[in-house]
């Protein structure tokens, strides 16, 4: 298979894989509604479309529990018998229609975890649609060697979930490979640490706005934006980006930890064993450095 340095992109043509949260558990404690996001989204995605005719648009739906491919521009058609129909741009039937029975499912499959007394935090379901984004661009890579030019654009509002972390970091380092921008729009209250390292890692844009009245002014503004346009633009740099990992043993953010020096599993206490790999660890220095004081202090004065 070429390599993604050999690739030929089309001169002005770029694909815009945007991945929506539509966590139900979000939305409910948040004061904009999901239909005025969903209005000021549609909006960003038609204005995409309509910067050039050769632009591609796919969206995939992030619930608390799946995701989904939700709209693909390649695959439809402006003479669709459904928008004629309805009155409405085929964007907005196929999409609103697609996005309706999704979240439909995914707030089944919600009452069904909570009657399993499930304690997960409430957090959207990044890792995998990550993975469906990069496995749609792959495929695009495979398809030709005239393709237009890819990215990855989150617009994310659910907290990060420490569970997902290795599954994220795997998707990131992934998209840095295939040389894929992964942009991100975080709309929540606290800002995630996921997107500030894919952002960074991968070459792509991070910004939170504080206000989401104007989120379409952001969305066209920053990530309307191809490749080849961000250079002579001037986009928001990052700021401080939250480097810290997660655990594996309780799948919690920490600050400081042990890493395993064969896999680079990572946990918050001292094993005798590596639950990964089964490497055997020695005794920890901060461990023996406590043990030795002890002893000092228990020794009698000679």
């Amino acid at each position: 298979m070429a390599t993604v340095a050999s690739k030929l992109y089309s001169d002005d043509g770029s694909l815009l894989v945007l991945l929506l949260d539509t966590n139900p558990l979000f939305w409910s404690n948040t004061s904009t509604t999901f239909s005025q996001f969903l209005s000021h989204v549609l909006a960003f995605l038609n204005a995409v479309l309509g910067l050039n005719q050769l632009n591609q648009v796919v969206v995939i739906a992030t619930g608390y529990c799946s995701c989904d491919y939700i709209y693909d521009s390649s695959l439809t058609l402006s003479g669709n018998s459904e928008s004629r129909r309805t009155g409405m741009p085929a964007l907005f039937a196929s999409f609103l229609e697609k996005l309706e029975d999704f979240i439909v499912k995914d707030e089944e499959l919600i009452k069904e975890q909570e009657q399993e007394h499930d304690e997960r935090i409430a957090s959207s379901l990044l890792s995998g649609s990550l993975s469906m984004a990069l496995c749609y661009i792959q495929r695009v890579f495979r398809s030709g060697h005239l393709h237009p030019q890819p990215r990855i654009l989150c617009l994310q509002g659910s907290p990060d979930g420490p569970e997902q972390y290795v599954a994220v970091m795997n998707s990131i380092f992934s998209a840095q490979r295939l040389m894929v921008p992964i942009d991100s729009c975080y709309i929540g209250t606290q800002n995630s640490a996921f997107l500030q390292q894919a952002s960074y890692i991968t070459g792509g844009v991070h910004h939170a706005p504080k206000q989401l009245d104007g989120l379409f002014q952001f969305l066209t503004t920053i990530f309307a934006t191809d490749l080849h346009t961000r250079s002579f633009v001037q986009l928001p740099k990052p700021v401080g980006v939250d480097f810290r990992a997660s655990c594996f043993c309780h799948k919690k953010t920490i600050d400081m930890g042990y890493v395993c020096s064969v896999c680079l599993s990572i946990f918050c206490e001292h094993h005798k064993k590596c639950s990964t790999c089964g490497s055997v660890f020695g005794q920890s220095k901060l461990d023996g450095a406590s043990t030795v004081s002890e002893k000092k202090r228990k020794a009698p004065d000679s």
